[in-house]
């Protein structure tokens, strides 16, 4: 499948955040659990506008998203998600090649990954390793570390 990946729009702010908390309800995430997410997971216009945010869309619709942040030569992939219906369609690993470009583009040398323990596996699948455990914030959770070396 074809995508095509191109910066948001401050407008479509609202949008991305419900495909955010879509994509992390896929993991079976009940409404209490995606409500304490939702802080983490939104997105402003300011947010667009400030940080480096890409969608990917398909028969021009959005089906992805993906934010980068932090600055060379270290990048965080802050956020990465697909609309749960464009799961396994390549839609991430889209968004994925192209945070990698963008990061090498801008001079980073690593990627850091704070995964979703259900993603863990696609972000080792595509290059990733471990590095460790962080504590969510909003959930308390413990999450994985990656990194991805450019």
């Amino acid at each position: 499948m074809r995508f095509l990946i191109r910066p948001a729009r401050p407008d479509e702010a609202t949008e991305l955040t419900e495909l955010a908390l879509r994509s992390k309800g896929h993991w079976g995430y009940d409404t209490e659990f995606l409500a304490r997410c939702r802080t983490e997971l939104t997105l402003t216009p300011a947010d667009v506008t400030a940080r480096h945010v890409a969608v990917a869309e398909r028969d021009g619709r959005v089906v992805g998203l993906v934010v980068l942040a932090g600055a060379p030569p270290e990048l965080e992939l802050d956020m990465l998600f697909v609309d749960p219906p464009a799961i396994g369609t390549g839609a991430g690993r889209v968004l994925f090649d192209h945070a990698v470009a963008t990061s090498r583009t801008a001079g980073a040398r690593t990627l850091w990954i704070e995964a979703d323990p259900g993603a863990e596996a696609f972000y080792r699948h595509v290059g990733a390793v471990p590095t460790g455990t962080r504590v969510s914030p909003s959930t308390g959770r413990t999450l994985p570390r990656l990194r991805y070396d450019l």
